[in-house]
């Protein structure tokens, strides 16, 4: 995952890098998004190896390596690589978006970066659904998909999305150096706050459910 983060928060240095005008343009493509959401998961890899996993020749997803090294975001794992393979991997683990002004100032970029944000939330979502049928029983009872509307300020929003941010920092990272603790899998958490535009508001009441997984009753709405 990209793990993008527009919140308020205390980033660590070490593993976080905060978006600029630069980091922004690199990262207006989806393609570039999904690659670092996969280097993030899965640890190093090859542009090949890459290639077969988005569906892309290893060419193109070379070129948009280069491109996000030359961002700072990815670097070539000179550990594992040798004169007819490079190896690649994620310079940090989040990605944080904290400057209100960027996407005044690069408004296409701007747009093109949340663009490739919801396509890569897409992903993970289907991805999640697609496998529902073979997932443990556990894990269905656990999958949880919710929706509803709130009337707020925009300074409540943003105090929403922070503490939302704090409750999801309690629970243990992602670490794909380590081995996973025993009873345990990735879970993928997608938060959006998302401002409706007037005229969808406008047309009343969405009929937003609100659901605690398929098997689950007591949904929120």
């Amino acid at each position: 995952m990209t793990e993008d983060r527009r919140w308020p928060h205390s980033s660590d240095p070490q593993t976080d890098v905060v978006i600029d005008a630069k980091g922004l343009r690199a990262l207006a493509h989806p393609v570039r998004v999904r690659l670092i959401g996969l280097l993030r998961l899965n640890g190093p890899s090859t542009a090949t190896r890459l290639a077969e996993q988005l569906g892309l020749n290893s060419g193109a997803t070379s070129y948009h390596l280069r491109q996000l090294a030359a961002a700072g975001f990815v670097a070539e794992d000179t550990e594992r690589g040798n004169a007819r393979e490079r190896w690649w991997r994620a310079v940090h683990q989040v990605t944080w978006w904290t400057d209100a002004d960027l996407a005044e100032e690069e408004p296409e970029a701007a747009l093109g970066y949340l663009r490739s944000i919801v396509a890569a939330h897409t992903l993970t979502a289907q991805t999640a659904l697609n496998a529902y049928e073979t997932m443990p029983v556990e894990w269905r009872h656990a999958l949880d998909l919710s929706d509803m509307v709130l009337q707020l300020s925009p300074l409540e929003a943003r105090a929403l999305a922070g503490e939302l941010t704090e409750v999801i920092a309690r629970y243990r990272r992602l670490d794909p150096a380590a081995p996973a603790p025993e009873g345990t899998d990735r879970v993928a958490v997608v938060v959006h706050v998302l401002p409706e535009p007037q005229e969808v508001a406008d047309e009343g009441p969405t009929g937003s459910v609100g659901s605690e997984g398929p098997d689950r009753s007591g949904g929120r709405s």
